[in-house]
């Protein structure tokens, strides 16, 4: 329960004292001896707080996972293997697994839509650029964004990418992830309006030095206003996206 639906439960009655001084007894963080699990980030953010599983066990996720659901808040765990989402499945009922983005999601209430934020446009240079992208992708819904997925529209033949601009162009915001010479981002850049977050991948031969290749270009690219943000972080450019619509958001309804 948000500290919003908390406060509305109270005045409604649907809650007494008691109840809502309990609820109120995990905030505004709970310290877990191996996490302070902050219970009020979507109160300050707009999106809860989310599980870094890269370097946790799975008996730690878990523990964080419960603590957030504690809160009545659904739980999003990036960069988890198969092996300790499948203890995070069997510990918690309902998560669900990507394991091409390797994201597992645990949904306790329904995500809103965010209709009024239109549709993002998750585009990739390559198949190989796929992990990164869902990455993306089922952080954006997790948020309640709408995703359009635009896949394997790189330079090499750039009449993919061309055969989709209508797509692109309806989009509210543009997340373009590419390896190689990270090339595609400043083709985004060029033909749409939308704000464009670029995502360079590990993905490339020799010289692509592991992302700092493409990195380096999207820093450096000729269309302006590109934003960028680290190698293979797909779920930094979803936050990104995220933080752009919400202003676009407030903004609509007068906030």
């Amino acid at each position: 329960m948000s500290t919003r639906e908390l406060l509305e439960a109270l005045a409604s009655g649907a809650i007494d004292v008691e109840q809502a001084l309990e609820k109120l007894r995990v905030q505004p963080f709970r310290d877990l001896g191996i996490a302070n699990v902050d219970a009020h980030r979507e109160l300050r953010q707009g999106a809860p707080e989310v599980i870094f599983g890269e370097g946790k066990t799975a008996s730690q996720i878990v523990t964080i996972a419960r603590a957030l659901l504690e809160t009545d808040q659904n739980v999003l765990v990036t960069r988890i293997d198969e092996a300790r989402a499948g203890v995070l499945s069997e510990a918690i009922s309902g998560t669900r697994y990507s394991a091409l983005g390797r994201v597992a999601r645990i949904e306790r209430k329904a995500v809103e839509p965010r209709d009024k934020a239109g549709v993002v446009a998750v585009v990739t240079g390559g198949t190989s650029d796929l992990p990164v992208a869902e990455e993306a992708c089922e952080t954006l819904e997790a948020l309640g964004l709408r995703v359009d997925r635009l896949f394997d529209v790189g330079v090499a033949g750039i009449h993919r990418l061309l055969h989709r601009v209508e797509q692109l162009r309806k989009a509210s915001a543009v997340i373009a992830i590419a390896g190689m010479e990270g090339a595609l981002p400043s083709v985004v850049g060029g033909i749409v309006s939308s704000p464009v977050v670029a995502v360079p991948t590990s993905i490339g031969y020799g010289t692509a030095l592991s992302g700092f290749t493409p990195l380096f270009a999207m820093l450096t690219s000729c269309a302006s206003g590109i934003t960028v943000v680290n190698i293979d972080n797909g779920f930094g450019a979803a936050l990104a996206v995220h933080r752009i619509l919400l202003t676009y958001e407030k903004v609509s309804k007068g906030a």
